[in-house]
């Protein structure tokens, strides 16, 4: 075992953060650590890696162990280039280096026990200097510079020069430098495009050591981790497999925890309504009854209501007008910047209806494209035009369509002016602001706070054409959902930018890869992209004996499909008739509950005639009368204990 976390806990004024956490880490473990936005995540890591402290529990490494930690906010600050500062991380075999030269040097000059000497440390040092790799340390560097997106004719730019993202790159390639046996990452992709974070993958997948992994990137974790540790309401529960593998035992669980709940529920209203006609009946031994029943209830075990999964937004976007088949038309359009080239006479069309994404490396003009669309930037040439009736809402990455000295009350307010200030307060609700969180101003708010706000804007703004620039960036697996919901089922057009893979293959269905200055066009989601991109590959490479197997796989996979539906109509059909038998069978149990009551009252009725002759002169003083009437009453409870016995078994029996 490489990380022992035991009963970890940690409270923020009063407040529980984490209670009780525990889970391990093995050595060569993949884990990725999930939970909404706010559980403990960071939290976690920070007591992990020692900066903050937790108020009880234990955090164990294994004798020896190392590790490395790259926060979200984690930069670099040096006078160093970018080459020179991931060199710096193997100075110790630089050293070794120079020492190799040094001997090299003195050893011509060396005779009799000191040659010897210096032939001794000469050999150990050359032992270890290749044991480590040493020769293949700037080949190391410059692969993994290339794969974090840096081009060589950066890598001599200065730390301090860079931006924050640039140097949060230069952080991560740091540590996977210096190669711990645990790496522990806080949403490592944030500054990352596609190319980078496939490059990250295969390394993190293919690496030696642990991983322990913060991401909302549901497929970075779906091709990596072999296992999730899920932090919520403050405790750690595990799950094997990967990312899709735990959110389906999750669903799994949520759904018989809501069974279990639903079924207890039940069983004390039913309880409750058998006690209440006990009652009813209002004889000894039916009270008797009741109040054995309700010492039962007291003793029920009750179940928990699992957690309401009403926390994350409510987003739902209306158009407020339909607009015409041509939504957008691109022709030959061009920007370029002074000494950079961005795309050159690129055309393309989106009709109504369409989700496309576009995608590209960091610096291809994505988001400069969108912006160009939005009127936010001038093209250096070509045309675009919207169709009829387009009304436009932009989401962008930097948030710029929110005011930082506003209030949210007052961005929406401002924004629009014709909301009441209920329907104001029920919209930022809706984003998760309530309360005294709307006077909160623009500018101090964190993140995915931002995000929200901006979502909250494009949903009022009743738009039926989208510009999305990376509207996942922030936002926890939960709120990333809805806003997949969200737009599948939106009834306008939708073009947007996005790194966030599993986010574009549950949204898109056109993919515009802008590479070399060009677009390609691929009609399908991510998947269909990779696909197709290695369709392309294995046609270059002549593989013809492929399309052979690819008609055969058609054939089978109909077969295989036609087999299952047989089965699918089957299985239907041999439901529906037990699901009919099952109701038959409760209607039965229903009416023999009602017959048995009527039977009850009607005893119970005549019983009370029976009362109410006994107190009448004339019966009282005719003995005979009066023993045939006792007798009457007697068998009439007789009847009714039985019937009672009877209407409870059959209540359990309805129950159940």
């Amino acid at each position: 075992m490489l990380l022992q976390v035991y009963n970890v806990s940690k409270s923020f004024i009063g407040k529980d953060i984490l209670n009780g956490c525990s889970f391990h880490i093995e050595e060569k473990e993949k884990c990725a650590l999930v939970g909404v936005n706010g559980a403990g995540k960071s939290t976690l890591l920070k007591i992990i890696t020692g900066i903050m402290e937790a108020d009880t529990g234990d955090i164990t490494f294994s004798s020896g162990a190392t590790w490395g930690y790259l926060s979200q906010q984690e930069a670099v600050k040096s006078e160093h280039t970018i080459y020179e500062e991931l060199l710096s991380v193997k100075q110790d075999l630089l050293d070794e280096e120079q020492e190799l030269r040094e001997l090299e040097h003195s050893m011509k000059h060396l005779e009799g026990e000191e040659l010897q000497k210096a032939m001794n440390r000469y050999s150990a040092l050359q032992h270890d200097f290749e044991m480590r790799n040493g020769y293949a340390v700037k080949s190391e560097i410059t692969g993994v510079l290339k794969g974090l997106g840096f081009s060589e004719d950066e890598f001599d730019k200065v730390i301090n020069t860079l931006s924050g993202g640039q140097k949060t790159r230069v952080a991560l390639g740091k540590l996977l430098l210096q190669k711990p046996d645990l790496i522990i990452l806080d949403e490592p992709t944030n500054h990352l495009d596609l190319a980078s974070i496939e490059w990250l993958e295969t390394f993190l997948r293919n690496y030696s050591g642990a991983v322990l992994i913060v991401a909302h990137d549901r497929y970075f974790l779906d091709r990596i981790v072999t296992k999730v540790v899920e932090v919520e309401r403050g405790e750690a529960r595990t799950f094997s497999g990967n990312y899709s593998a735990y959110a389906e035992k999750k669903k799994q669980l949520r759904d018989a925890q809501l069974k279990a709940w639903m079924k207890n529920e039940a069983e004390i209203k039913h309880q409750e309504a058998v006690i209440a006609k006990l009652k009813q009946f209002n004889r000894e031994k039916s009270i008797r009854r009741a109040e054995s029943r309700e010492k039962m209830l007291d003793k029920m075990d009750r179940v928990e209501k699992p957690e309401e999964l009403n926390d994350a937004m409510n987003l739902t976007i209306t158009p407020s007008i339909e607009s015409g088949k041509d939504v957008l038309t691109v022709e030959e359009l061009s920007k370029s910047f002074p000494g950079n080239d961005l795309f050159q006479n690129i055309s393309f069309e989106i009709k109504k209806g369409e989700r496309v994404a576009l995608i590209g490396n960091n610096g291809t003009g994505k988001t400069t494209m969108l912006k160009i669309l939005n009127h936010m930037e001038q093209a250096s040439g070509g045309t675009f035009r919207l169709g009829t009736n387009v009304k436009i809402g932009y989401y962008d990455q930097e948030h710029q369509v929110l005011h930082a000295e506003k209030t949210l009350f007052q961005e929406i307010s401002d924004a629009f002016p014709s909301l009441d200030n209920t329907k104001i307060r029920n919209t930022l609700a809706a984003f998760l602001f309530t309360g005294d969180d709307v006077y909160k101003l623009i500018g101090d708010l964190s993140g995915g706070e931002r995000g929200r706000m901006s979502l909250a804007k494009l949903m009022l703004s009743q738009a039926n054409f989208l510009l999305l620039d990376e509207p996942t960036n922030h936002l926890d697996i939960t709120s990333k959902e809805i806003l997949e919901n969200a737009l599948n089922t939106y009834e306008g057009t939708v073009f947007y930018v996005s790194h966030d893979r599993y986010f574009i293959n549950r949204t898109a269905t056109r993919i515009l890869d802008l590479t070399n200055q060009q677009i390609v066009n691929y009609i399908g989601n991510y998947d269909y992209y990779l696909a197709k991109k290695d369709e392309l590959t294995q046609a270059i490479l002549g593989t013809e004996s492929q399309t052979g197997t690819l008609v055969k796989g058609a054939a089978e996979h109909k077969e295989a499909l036609s087999a299952s539906t047989e089965s699918s109509n089957a299985g239907s059909a041999q439901s529906w008739a037990e699901a009919k038998a099952e109701q038959a069978r409760i209607r039965k149990i229903q009416n023999q509950i009602k017959k048995c009551e009527e039977e009850i009252d009607k005893n119970e009725t005549r019983s009370a005639e029976i009362d109410e002759l006994l107190s009448q002169e004339e019966i009282a003083t005719d003995l005979g009368r009066c023993a045939e009437l006792a007798r009457e009453q007697e068998a009439l409870a007789a009847a009714n204990e039985k019937l009672m016995e009877q209407w409870e078994a059959l209540q359990e029996e309805l129950s159940e």
